[in-house]
């Protein structure tokens, strides 16, 4: 409530003393305000002149004088009013726990502000507070998103050591040689250290997507130094002796320098696509890939200057030879039967290559499509849809119920209901806008066996109250799909055209037909004929009879029924409004407010006889009162309790909840069925809006960026290998790496999302810097044989492919398995924030 000074008018005392309520109102704004009379100066002092008026006290109000009688005695407030402190009409509630009203609070955050710095800074101030409280008054915060953070940051932090430290065992495990290992895990860890530097001066925090960039590129930043180790390594078996230790370690990292970082260099530009993401999308993943690029940058230029230099001093003593490491001669021994194979079925090999791509291409289709896989934010936020109209009371007794309901799970920990607005600015919500906040226990304190897709599902049906349609998110994601669309739903359709009555029933239909679509959990059009109103008409005539106009009549509805602030009270820091209005019971029906007196003046004359001068005559103004139901028609109508407006046209929204993970699926199915059972009058047309509105806008960016970034990696290759015969076929391994990815996502049942296709463009570099390597290998050894003069023939060159081909398999072998074993961790994570990265991962890891 918001306190007030109510002065609630008597209209028959107003009548009998004929005065007007602008005399009211004049009377309380010429009797409540201060004034300075500049200075006077007084025995060598200045003293400032002040007009003390303010009203401070409910007495004060009361003394206030309207006017005089023909007695000449004053008719003050009280006279004619009842004065009384009250709360102002609410526009909203707060319930807490299905046990009553309580007084809620939102700390907004500036944009670009830290969270958790902002929410640990709020519990401080709280604490600071809580002793000033009354006794009994308590701050108990609803709503906390720290514990989301660090929950999700932990999750994600041990991964990436957890990465750091099997990606170090990958190491140690292929080449045998512990210095070497320190090498690259010193490369490593300083370009991810490095790598926070530009975060910190960008402004980007350290959250989901940062984490899970540097997660991603952790294969690729460690690939260049262990590829110049191993290469390094080579060349030390073979040495003779004719050269010493630094000369064979230098020329090893210039012989293979370049080519890496060419390749690291096709990583970082196959990320271009995720830097073309735009709107929330590209908000969400931009750190992602800045954190990605930065850490690959710095790991590629690391790669040709300190591993070098660190080469030259660690790598000393006795190198084993590959073959003499059981990994590796395992690895070769697999490897060699393998590829003889492919090289002498060359044509059968491209056969079944195209068949495994055809067999996928069906596979890929039946993939879902989601704009974010689920984040989960460990709070539900329950946003149900209501019928417009609701008055508070009902409003209050309904979100009590729920929240009773909501509090009878066990685990559920609190639950917090808002109803309409809040008092700011920002909050513009009607009382059939209900939000409310439910906080779990942790997940261990759960009873046996339940999950959360099965308690979302007993509180659906716990929660069955006719009239009110549900519709189940999460606060963050609520609050973001409301900012960009307004859409509190996964999926919404603007229904636009000229006429509301039009609009309505277009609404209507739609909901009868989505209700039949498989994966409709609730559906809600908006009733644009469902508002409530008392309407006066005014009768022209009849006001111009009585010497009045219009807005003289508007003017005392303004008043009378819906009350108006008149004027402000200072008291001290405190400021309370002044509002004039008739009683409830005066104003709670139709029939009393024809009742409602609308003043109207006349001259006319007293004769005052006085004892001394009988022909003392004087003349005045006094006010006269008609009814409002002879001015006028009064009668209750329906309406659009709100007009919502789109590009120059009327629209109206219907809510769709699913129950359907796969939301393009989803949608494809709802638009035939629209498209079949809907037809729509000329000049109205829909659009199919919430998330499914950020997927296709996702969708149509990467119909574009993609190609491009192709085309820019394919230019890359051909400098580096001055061929087009080895960039073609580079290329031609970017969708055979895709198989594996697309296969894996249907086993594993993940949505493509704009999640999966980070991680697939993340794929796209991988997969051609991998293929770029082997093919640096296979022209070393064609150098070689022909020098050798062993190249003479077809079968000589199958020779040295299947020969040079497996004897490298070890760096490939290395650099892939960086990326697949370095992602278990986050493959097989089950803590907050793991959904997302599980989906970005999962195609480098297929």
């Amino acid at each position: 409530y918001q306190k007030e000074y109510q002065v609630e008018i008597d209209p028959i005392k107003l009548q009998a003393y004929r005065l007007s309520l602008l005399d009211v109102k004049e009377a309380i704004r010429r009797s409540n305000g201060e004034v300075g009379g500049r200075v006077i100066e007084l025995a060598e002092h200045e003293y400032a002149v002040r007009g003390r008026g303010y009203i401070t006290d409910k007495n004060m109000l009361e003394q206030v004088v309207v006017g005089t009688d023909n007695k000449g005695t004053p008719i003050l407030i009280k006279d004619i009013a009842r004065v009384q402190i009250g709360g102002n009409m609410r526009r909203g509630l707060a319930e807490l726990n299905g046990e009553g009203e309580v007084v809620g609070g939102i700390v907004v955050m500036r944009y670009g502000e830290n969270a958790l710095n902002v929410i640990n800074g709020v519990k401080e101030k709280l604490a600071e507070m809580q002793p000033a409280f009354p006794p009994g008054i308590k701050v108990v915060p609803t709503y906390d998103r720290s514990e989301l953070i660090k929950h999700s940051m932990n999750t994600l932090s041990i991964a990436l050591i957890e990465e750091i430290i099997m990606v170090s065992l990958i190491i140690i495990l292929f080449l045998f040689h512990l210095w070497s290992a320190v090498i690259s895990i010193i490369a490593l860890i300083i370009a991810v250290a490095v790598s926070f530097l530009p975060m910190y001066y960008m402004g980007l925090t350290t959250n989901i997507m940062s984490l899970a960039g540097i997660i991603i590129a952790i294969g690729d930043v460690v690939d260049a130094a262990v590829i110049m180790i191993e290469n390094a390594h080579r060349k030390l078996e073979n040495n003779n002796g004719n050269h010493s230790r630094e000369e064979i370690i230098i020329e090893a990292a210039k012989e293979i320098g370049p080519s890496i970082f060419a390749s690291l260099l096709v990583t970082v530009v196959a990320f271009i696509p995720v830097f073309t993401l735009q709107a929330q999308e590209g908000r969400l993943f931009s750190p992602l890939a800045y954190t990605k690029t930065f850490s690959v940058a710095f790991g590629a230029l690391l790669g040709i200057t300190l591993v070098p230099a660190l080469m030259v001093l660690f790598i000393r003593g006795n190198i084993r030879p590959a073959m003499q490491n059981p990994i590796n001669r395992l690895c070769i021994a697999a490897y060699r039967p393998l590829l003889h194979f492919c090289v002498r079925n060359r044509y059968l090999v491209a056969i079944g290559s195209l068949v495994l791509i055809l067999a996928t291409i069906p596979i890929f289709f039946r993939l879902g499509s989601e704009f974010m896989p689920p984040l989960d934010e460990e709070t539900l936020f329950f946003m149900p849809v209501t019928i417009p109209g609701i008055s508070i009371e009902a409003a209050k007794q309904l979100v009590q119920t729920q929240d009773k309901i909501f509090r009878s799970f066990p685990e559920v920990k609190t639950v917090f209901g808002k109803v309409g607005r809040a008092e700011t600015a920002t909050d513009p919500a009607p009382l059939s806008m209900i939000e409310t906040v439910i906080v779990f226990h942790p997940q261990s304190k759960w009873r046996p066996g339940m999950t959360k897709k099965r308690l979302l599902a007993q509180m659906e049906e716990a929660l069955q109250i006719p009239g009110v349609q549900n519709a189940f998110t999460m606060p963050i994601k609520a609050r973001i799909d409301m900012l960009t669309t307004g859409i509190r739903t996964p999926v919404g359709i603007k229904v636009f055209g000229d006429d509301l009555v039009k609009i309505n029933a277009i609404g209507e239909r739609l909901e009868e037909i989505l209700r039949q679509v498989p994966g409709t959990r609730s559906v809600y059009a908006e009733r644009e004929m469902g508002g409530f109103f008392i309407d006066f008409i005014p009768d022209r005539k009849a006001i111009a009879r009585y010497g009045l106009r219009v807005m003289d009549v508007m003017e005392i509805i303004e008043t009378s029924i819906g009350g108006i602030d008149v004027d402000t009270t200072i008291e001290g820091r405190e400021r309370y409004k002044i509002n004039v209005r008739y009683p409830r019971e005066l104003r709670n029906d139709i029939e009393q407010l024809k009742k409602v007196l609308v003043p109207i003046k006349k001259q006319r004359v007293s004769i005052h006889q006085d004892k001394k001068d009988n022909n003392n005559n004087s003349t005045t103004n006094r006010v006269e009162h008609v009814p409002l139901e002879l001015l006028g028609t009064i009668e209750a109508t329906m309406g659009p309790p709100m007009i919502k407006d789109e590009m120059g046209s009327l629209s109206g929204w219907v809510y769709i909840d699913t129950s359907d993970e796969d939301l393009g699926g989803y949608v494809t199915r709802a638009k035939a069925a629209v498209t079949q059972h809907l037809t729509l009058p000329p000049g109205y047309h829909l659009k199919w809006t919430g998330q499914y509105e950020y997927l296709e806008r996702m969708q149509a960016r990467m119909m574009f960026a993609l190609p491009l970034t192709l085309l820019l990696i394919a230019v890359i290759l051909f400098f580096n290998f001055r061929g087009f015969w080895q960039t073609l076929i580079i290329m031609l391994s970017v969708p055979f790496a895709s198989l594996g990815a697309i296969w894996l996502l249907y086993a594993l049942n993940y949505n493509m999302s704009v999640a999966v296709w980070v991680g697939m463009i993340a794929l796209l570099g991988i997969a051609a810097q991998t293929t770029s390597i082997m093919m640096v290998y296979l022209e070393e050894g064609f150098s070689l044989w022909s020098k050798a003069g062993t190249m003479d023939s077809k079968k000589d060159l199958m020779n040295m492919v299947v020969e040079h081909g497996s004897s490298r398999v070890r760096p490939l072998l290395m650099a892939v398995g960086l990326n697949i074993v370095g992602l278990i961790p986050i493959m097989f994570s089950t803590g907050i924030g793991s959904d997302v990265a599980q989906r970005i991962s999962a195609p480098l890891w297929g």
